[in-house]
């Protein structure tokens, strides 16, 4: 672990820059909907047992919790164009 934080900070120092569009696409494509998928067959075990109430406030923390992530994420999107309409300098 240490060996590969090593090499980032090398790369960095060097100039090369790091993918994070890829890296961001690669999370979204094929790590969030496994996730999720777990997630809702922890939900439908949980139902099938008759913890119905348990799985509507799991069901609802997770729904704001990517609610919160989708927030963060625009906010990242369009932080740039928010920073230039605030401090742009008019000559």
């Amino acid at each position: 672990m240490s060996e590969t934080l090593w090499t980032v900070a090398a790369h960095a120092q060097a100039g090369a820059e790091i993918n994070t569009q890829g890296i961001i696409g690669f999370f979204l494509s094929k790590i969030a909907p496994i996730l999720l998928a777990i997630l809702g067959l922890i939900f439908i075990a949980r139902s099938n047992k008759g913890e119905v109430s348990r799985v509507l406030t799991s069901s609802t923390i997770a729904i704001i919790g990517i609610a919160f992530i989708a927030g963060a994420v625009v906010l990242v999107a369009v932080g740039s164009g928010l920073v230039d309409v605030l401090f742009s300098s008019e000559d």
